[in-house]
């Protein structure tokens, strides 16, 4: 398993929570269709781990963290996916969408401990311990978010709504009604959003024109 995560959390499955690419990936994030309801194997949450776990890990990784935090935030994605698990609705789409509404949570809450100077994760004991080959993974995969980045940083201009609109859409490869229903808004919402963003982003000539 990739980055010594554990799709299943088992150093915190006991902790509940709320539930809330075209870049810098090489292939197409995988479809998937169901998430286990809390009844399931949860063996059947490592299939949902693994079709996911890059793509959470590159969200984390174009936000200029380190190694380490990277690695915890991602952890603490899929342990907060797994202990609300029965909130996720199969009938409203494929398991990712919801997954980037739980890693955009966990990403302010994190910012709000920096702030605090709170390192109430580690005494938690959440912080995964990583070895030399674990850091040098992700400080690749880190490094080869740097474009996305320099567009996250592009994006200030635009409203709250408009710069996860563009984020999801064009650095995550969710569909306009995928990042839709991972922002809580209507697919049509989503796509004026998405125009407008665009339009305005053409404008300060902070996009291609082919896109």
């Amino acid at each position: 398993m990739p980055l010594g995560l554990d799709p299943v959390g088992t150093r915190n499955a006991g902790r509940e929570s709320p539930q809330v690419h075209r870049v810098t990936t090489d292939q197409a994030p995988p479809r998937q269709t169901s998430v286990p309801q809390a009844s399931e194997d949860l063996s059947d949450f490592a299939t949902v781990y693994r079709a996911n776990v890059a793509g959470i890990t590159a969200f984390f990784a174009r936000r200029g963290l380190d190694p380490q935090t990277v690695a915890d935030l991602t952890s603490e994605t899929f342990v907060e996916a797994i202990g609300s698990r029965t909130s996720y609705d199969p009938r409203i789409g494929p398991p990712r969408p919801w997954l980037f509404a739980i890693a955009r949570a966990v990403y302010a809450r994190h910012c709000e401990r920096s702030a605090r100077g709170d390192r109430s994760l580690e005494r938690l004991g959440g912080q995964l311990e990583l070895d030399e080959d674990e850091i040098e993974e992700l400080a690749a995969r880190i490094d080869t978010q740097r474009d996305a980045a320099q567009i996250l940083e592009r994006l200030t201009l635009l409203r709250e709504l408009e710069r996860q609109a563009i984020e999801l859409v064009d650095l995550d490869g969710l569909s306009p009604k995928e990042a839709a229903a991972s922002l809580g808004v209507s697919a049509g919402a989503l796509r004026v959003r998405l125009f407008r963003a665009r339009t305005k982003l053409r404008k300060e000539g902070k996009l291609d024109e082919s896109s």
